[in-house]
Formats: structure tokens, C-alpha cells, sequence
């Protein structure tokens, strides 16, 4: 035997009104909204019907109430029963439950808001020539429908009347009932009084239509007044298949890429939310959207966009529209270009990594950080032939000012995509060469010394062996510039790899400690060099010393030097050692007894 489900309408009725809407607040865009539906619906068969919405609040009404009038269609006693007592029912949609283009709401749902903030909902409402209804709904789930009392509504239209809660007149005081409306309606097609005082400002700022002039000083004053920011530059919207107009402005400050710029959206020119997120790609972050539309689908609170293949090929849209705007700077504007990334080149250098047309442009307009100055990759390009570059900024630190010194040029690849971007420069370009600097590269250009010279060094050689041996480190002297560099700490890649899982291996556990130990075993990484300048006149002295004792301490110092300088992390043994060098070397600097 079939049984049909047992609802708790008050249970419903509180789900719906108090957990699927984020404020109280929307209580006023949701009778507006049908306020404005019901206008719609009269006007498609009255084309010069009034369009007007009055607003009066407590204070105006005199007995505690809130009052919201429309010259809409009405509704009749049968409508009243099918639509205002069943949640989910709704007359803007079609006989296949689509909804209808020319209507904002389309859940059924939208009064449910004004149980926020009121325990009894009446409705007066007449449609035509039929009598005037009154429905009465309470928040516990109870409504009642009966004629209105008296001559009722001597034109078509509705009435509705909110009884406020006791913990909500402060949701019906003047101001905030204006400011919500101006907020939310301020660019609806019809008149929306609150009192006295109209509250719409009449059709967007922006171009509605195709080929419309931009007024950007408009627009830029709207930017002023209703974000509260100076744009660098204003950007025209426009989606065709979403009915969708609007602007973008380009933020004039760095703004954090993690944190995602809210768009200002109006649907049907009713304001759905000043945060809505998705809309222009994730790249585009440094820009902040106001556009309308007629084809996007809101949530059925109305507080965002419903994700779904129109909004997807929306925000592609729009992404291809800003990209196109810088492109045009980098062919009409070069200096505007400069100095747009200037401030967020992170944006552009994002766009980069999967777009063509952008690396190019951050190809020959950003400027990067190298061992000769501040040049572009194309300037790079262009004097030294092969980008090589360091792929991050403590292998640039530690090898720049020595690389500079060899007549080699190098790219600080460290910054935020910079390496990503250095590498596909060839997929684009296939005349781009590149290669990552390695130290190896840097020892190859280095002089080697007389031999008769290093059979001389060999003792002390010895020695600094020894006294670095713990810190598994190879002791090498060789010729170099610059002069005044005593010592260099150079590391590969494969023996800084080693290091990781050293220190990987000292937090595992067994069962992962065997795992790197084998990683370890399968690749035996060469030797760390500290390679001594000995053209650097204090090694020249250091190496002459006999004194086992204080070249251990003089090799050390040296040792902890080169860590330093070259921005290397320094381990516990490190430390230690460095402390016990400085005070040793202190020691023997200071004589006497204790």
C-alpha cells in the first residue's frame, strides 16, 4: 500500500526562511522582486499599465506595520490557494516547469523570506475585474483566505502587509528600509517609492545595447561612488548568450590572488549579490565586475550564481574580453601595459602559463630580475642569446655575484611563475633557447691552480679535510672572481636532493625510513664543495698556516661564511660549528689567562 510523505510545515517554513537565505535583508528584494514580476505580467497584456512600486514603513503606516503596494496583475481567489499556500509553486514558470524569461523570481519561495522578520503575512491582492482577496499566513504554517474586508482594492494590484517580529523592528525602521531598497532596486525599470523618496536611479551606467558609446567618466564615477575605488581603467562586458551587460574595473592596488574578488551582479536589473564568485576566470583577479543579466540562473536563495554550462561559457567570455584588453594595451599603450603590471603582473604571468598570446606579452614587457640588471626576457634574449636562469631565488642568491663575475648572465627564475614561464617560452618559440644554471657550470670557468702550487697546498688541503669531514663537505681550492669572495659553498642538485631525504629520513618512520633509505642507496649524490678563492688574499694567508689547531678553526669559519653568504640553510651541526669557530678563533685572537 502507497502512503504519502508527513511534512511538519512549521518545521519547512522555518528551514526555508531562517537557514536558506544568508540576512533578514532580503526580505525587501523579495517583495520587490514580486512586485516587479507582477507589474511584468500586467504590462505583457497592458502595455501602458502604471509601473509603480510604494513602499511604506511602520513609521508611515501608524499602526506598526509594513506596507508594500504594486499596480502588478493580481492574483485571484484560486491562484491565491495555488500559489501563496504551496511552497515551491510558482507562477513564472510554464506548464513543463521551466522558467519564464521575462520574470526575476521563479522558486515560489521568495515570501518564505519575510518570516525572517514577521510572524503574520497578509496579501490583498485583485486581478482585473474579479473581487479583491486577502490572504493571511502566520510563520507557524496556518493561513487563511477570505474577502477582503470593505470595498477592497479599487484597481488591479497587491497589497502586502508585514506584522514585524519583536526582534526585528530594527529591520523596519525608515533608513534601513530605504537603504535596502535603493540597494537592491536602484536600477529596476519601474518606480520604487519609499515614502516620498524614489529610490531608483534609472538604467545602468554602462553600455546596454551593442555599439552604444562608453561613457567612462560615468563610469568612473560609478566605480567611486558605489565600490569605493579609483579604477586604472574601465573594461566594457558583454555575453550575448547570457543577455549580459556590464563593466569591469580594473583595481588599481595589488590585491591578494587567494583572495577572489567579489562581482557586484544584478539579474534582470535586481540586485542578486554584491559577492558573487566565478564569474571571471581565477587569473583575473585584478579586476572587479558590475554587470546584469537576463539568462543567468540564481540559487533558489537568490544570494548567488547556479554553476552550471551557461555561467561556464560565461566566465570564459569574459576572460577572453579582458585578455583582449590587454592585448590592445600591449600594441596601442606599451607604457599603460607597464605600468598595469607593474601592479598585477601576477594576474598576467598566471594567464601566461596555459595562454599563448600572454606569454608573449610577458615575454617582451615584464620586466625580470637577472645578475646584469632589470631586463625583459626578450631584452635578455637579445644581448646573451641562451636565457640561463636559476630556478629559485636562494640558488640565485647564492650564484649570481659569482656567475656575473664569470661573463655569465643570469635570470632569477625564484619569483612567483617565473621558471614556468622561462620553460615554455620554447613551445611558443622554438629559436628560444634556455638552460638552468647548475654549479657545475660555475666550477668549469673557474682557474685551476699551478700544480706546483697545489703540491705546496696539499698539507693544508689535508687538514681542511679533516676538519670538515663531519659536515661531509669537499674542500677544493681554485682561482676566481670575484677577488674579494674567499669562499663558495656549491651544491647540485642530486646532493641537495640527498639533504632532503636525510632530513626526510630523520622524521619517518620505520616503515618510510626504509622506503628513503633505498631512494638514497639507488642514487649516491656527489659531495658538496667548499671551493677556497685563492686569489682572495686572506685564504692565501689562511693556507700557510701550521698550526693544525687553527686552521681547523680558520677552515670552519670559512665553512660557515659561505653558508651565510650563499643564503644555504643551516642545519643544528652548522650552527654549532659556526659557534665553536667564532669562539675558538675568539680565543686565540684574545690572550691571556682566565
Amino acid at each position: 500500500m502507497d502512503h504519502t510523505f508527513q511534512v511538519d510545515l512549521r518545521g519547512v517554513v522555518d528551514l526555508l526562511s531562517h537557514h536558506l537565505y544568508g540576512s533578514p535583508r532580503v526580505y525587501v528584494r523579495e517583495l520587490m522582486q514580486n512586485a516587479v514580476d507582477a507589474i511584468t505580467a500586467r504590462r505583457a497584456t497592458e502595455p501602458d499599465a502604471p509601473a509603480l512600486i510604494r513602499i511604506e514603513p511602520p513609521e508611515l503606516t501608524g499602526d506598526g506595520t509594513l506596507r508594500v503596494h504594486d499596480t502588478g496583475i493580481g492574483l485571484t481567489e484560486a491562484q491565491v490557494h495555488e500559489l501563496l499556500a504551496t511552497i515551491g509553486r510558482s507562477s513564472k514558470r510554464d506548464e513543463l516547469g521551466f522558467s519564464r524569461h521575462e520574470f526575476l523570481g521563479q522558486f515560489g519561495i521568495g515570501l518564505l523570506s519575510c518570516f525572517l522578520v514577521a510572524d503574520e503575512i497578509r496579501v490583498v491582492t485583485r486581478h482585473g475585474d474579479q473581487p479583491t482577496v486577502c490572504w493571511t499566513g502566520h510563520s507557524d504554517g496556518r493561513y487563511a483566505v477570505e474577502p477582503a474586508p470593505g470595498a477592497g482594492r479599487s484597481e488591479p494590484g497587491t497589497t502586502v502587509t508585514l506584522v514585524p517580529r519583536r526582534d526585528a523592528e530594527q529591520w523596519f525602521a525608515t533608513p534601513t528600509v530605504t537603504d535596502l531598497a535603493r540597494l537592491f532596486g536602484s536600477l529596476l525599470p519601474v518606480t520604487v517609492r519609499v515614502g516620498d523618496v524614489v529610490t531608483t536611479a534609472g538604467p545602468p551606467p554602462w553600455p546596454t545595447t551593442p555599439g552604444a558609446p562608453v561613457d567612462r567618466a560615468a563610469l568612473v564615477r560609478y566605480a567611486r561612488e558605489t565600490l569605493g575605488v579609483d579604477p586604472f581603467d574601465v573594461l566594457p562586458l558583454s555575453v550575448p548568450e547570457a543577455g549580459l551587460t556590464g563593466v569591469a574595473f580594473v583595481l588599481p592596488d595589488p590585491v591578494n590572488p587567494a583572495a577572489r574578488t567579489g562581482h557586484r551582479v544584478y539579474l534582470k536589473r535586481m540586485l542578486l549579490t554584491e559577492h558573487a564568485d566565478g564569474l571571471l576566470p581565477d587569473w583575473a583577479f585584478f579586476a572587479h565586475c558590475v554587470v546584469d543579466a537576463s539568462e543567468l540562473r540564481p540559487t533558489a536563495s537568490r544570494e548567488a550564481l547556479y554553476e552550471d554550462t551557461l555561467l561556464t561559457a560565461t566566465r570564459e567570455a569574459l576572460g577572453d574580453q579582458v585578455r583582449g584588453w590587454l592585448v590592445r594595451l600591449a600594441k596601442h599603450a606599451p607604457r599603460r601595459l607597464a605600468e598595469f603590471l607593474q601592479v598585477h603582473h601576477l594576474g598576467v604571468k598566471a594567464l601566461a602559463l596555459h595562454d599563448d598570446e600572454m606569454l608573449r606579452l610577458v615575454d617582451q614587457w615584464w620586466p625580470m630580475d637577472t645578475n646584469v640588471g632589470t631586463l625583459t626576457l626578450a631584452e635578455f634574449r637579445q644581448r646573451h642569446g641562451l636565457i640561463r636562469y636559476a630556478a629559485s631565488l636562494d640558488e640565485f642568491r647564492q650564484l649570481a655575484a659569482v656567475a656575473a663575475a664569470q661573463d655569465l648572465a643570469v635570470v632569477n627564475g625564484g619569483y612567483t611563475y617565473d621558471t614556468e614561464l622561462i620553460e615554455r617560452l620554447p613551445t611558443v618559440d622554438r629559436s628560444v633557447l634556455i638552460e638552468r644554471l647548475e654549479p657545475s657550470d660555475l666550477t668549469t670557468r673557474f682557474d685551476s691552480l699551478d700544480p706546483q702550487v697545489e703540491l705546496a697546498l696539499r698539507p693544508f688541503l689535508v687538514a681542511a679535510q679533516r676538519a670538515l669531514e663531519r659536515t661531509g663537505c669537499e674542500v677544493v681550492f681554485r682561482a676566481y672572481d670575484p677577488v674579494s669572495l674567499p669562499a663558495l659553498y656549491l651544491v647540485s642538485r642530486s646532493a641537495a636532493f640527498h639533504d632532503q631525504l636525510t632530513a626526510s629520513r630523520d622524521r619517518a618512520d620505520e616503515l618510510w625510513g626504509g622506503v628513503l633509505d633505498a631512494l638514497a642507496a639507488s642514487a649516491p649524490p656527489d659531495r658538496p664543495q667548499l671551493v677556497l678563492n685563492h686569489r682572495n688574499p686572506l685564504v692565501r694567508r689562511v693556507s700557510t698556516l701550521t698550526d693544525p689547531e687553527l686552521v681547523g678553526l680558520a677552515v670552519e669559519a670559512l665553512y660557515g661564511q659561505a653558508l651565510l653568504l650563499g643564503h644555504h640553510p643551516i642545519r643544528a651541526a652548522d650552527a654549532a660549528l659556526l659557534n665553536s669557530s667564532f669562539l675558538g678563533l675568539l680565543g686565540r685572537a684574545v690572550p691571556g689567562r682566565e
